[in-house]
């Protein structure tokens, strides 16, 4: 199979398969438990921020945006919010989620300390 951007296309397709799937599944929880659109607007580019990393370094702008676009946060704050029955953690966890979802979908994946550009799911941006 041919490579296209680092990662073979029937995988990279799967992955960003993935983040859709993620995408999906999260706004209908988010629906279903009826949470504010409002929120969910207003939060969704807030993990982005952490590209602010990037000022310092290609290493330091790596380890800030992926401490922020892993999975782990979402999961670690919606589990919190759930055994604390705290309901605007796991608003703030899916929406944290949907970010992370909705960038793999676009191929933004986590980086590597070389450049912005380099990520797991491949080189992103023009050759």
């Amino acid at each position: 199979m041919q490579s296209v951007s680092g990662v073979t296309c029937g995988p990279k397709y799967l992955l960003r398969a993935e983040g859709l799937a993620v995408l999906g599944l999260v706004i209908a929880l988010f629906w279903r438990a009826a949470y504010s659109w409002v929120l969910f607007a207003v939060l969704f580019l807030v993990p982005d921020i952490s590209m602010v990393g990037y000022l310092i370094n290609p290493r330091v702008g790596a380890a800030s945006y992926n401490a922020v676009h892993s999975y782990v946060g979402p999961v670690v704050l919606v589990l919190i919010g759930l055994a604390a029955d705290v309901r605007t953690c796991v608003a703030v966890s899916l929406i944290w989620a949907a970010h992370i979802g909705f960038d793999r979908l676009l191929g933004y994946g986590l980086k590597y300390p070389t450049a912005f550009t380099d990520t797991h799911l491949g080189r992103i941006g023009r050759a």
